[in-house]
């Protein structure tokens, strides 16, 4: 395998994205949402509101977490009880949402937009084999999704420090818990549902065939990526591993055998079944 035709298929994706306003701005705009704005707004709230009935019944529920998460809250007040746990607690599955949401949105168009471009032909007489074209595919469908999510997750890290922090006694952000999410557990998540994503991209014979052909695909595994992801920060550091482990593999196999969908034949045309 040559890694350098492999990254200038990627280089070649990613360039293209980036000229796209249409493509980068609804990105910039979705990250901003889920990391900044929502966050901002809740947690400025409760520390406006103080210790009154509203936050005092927020603090309540804090019951029904498990008992290792509750060991972890931080704050001697319900105010700074309650802002740390929805900073560590309910904010988390963003951290999967956000690249799964934007990745196989270009992962979707990836392949069969190569032949709706005019493009796939070139591509396909290229000296890059199936397996480059394939894995340049992947970086270039990963690359954006995962990189908004790892800006967005160091200025969600600077909100929750400034607004929290004061009320739970410093800086405590990001948690050992949240190190391990973000680069243990969400990318085998997301390289797993970009392998299905790209071999349904392989496979169509439209952009819009296969956006909804993705949503259909992506839409459990998020749901199933966003449990995992609070789970694992409410269990204890063992479950969180395992949870990585079990995703990785599954990664592994879903990229193996994704590289075997990509053919010739598919950039020029010669759409085949799923």
């Amino acid at each position: 395998m040559n890694w350098h035709r492999m990254l200038v298929v990627a280089k070649t994706d990613l360039r293209q994205l980036r000229e796209a306003r249409d493509f980068w701005l609804p990105m910039v705009i979705l990250g901003s949402i889920f990391f900044v704005i929502v966050p901002t707004i809740l947690l400025l709230s409760i520390n406006q509101v103080g210790d009154g009935p509203a936050v005092q019944k927020l603090a309540d529920t804090l019951s029904v977490l498990p008992d290792s998460a509750q060991e972890n809250i931080k704050g001697d007040t319900d105010t700074g009880r309650t802002s740390y746990a929805l900073a560590v607690f309910l904010f988390a599955p963003m951290a999967v949402v956000v690249p799964l949401t934007i990745s196989t949105a270009i992962g979707a168009a990836t392949i069969v937009g190569e032949r709706e471009r005019g493009t796939g032909e070139f591509l396909a007489h290229s000296p890059a084999d199936t397996r480059e074209i394939y894995l340049g595919k992947l970086i270039a469908s990963l690359t954006p999704g995962y990189t908004t999510t790892l800006v967005g997750f160091g200025v969600y890290s600077l909100i929750v420090n400034l607004i929290v922090g004061p009320e739970v006694g410093g800086w405590f952000f990001p948690t050992a818990q949240w190190w391990v999410l973000m680069l243990w557990v969400v990318p085998p998540f997301l390289a797993f549902t970009l392998s299905l994503v790209l071999r349904l991209s392989a496979k169509v014979r439209s952009t819009a065939a296969a956006q909804q052909a993705a949503g259909l695909v992506s839409l459990p595994l998020i749901m199933i990526a966003y449990g995992q992801s609070t789970g694992a920060l409410f269990g204890s550091g063992t479950v969180i591993i395992w949870i990585g482990a079990i995703a990785w593999t599954a990664a592994i196999v879903g990229l193996t055998r994704g590289m075997g969908s990509v053919r010739r034949g598919n950039l020029l045309g010669v759409a085949d079944g799923i």
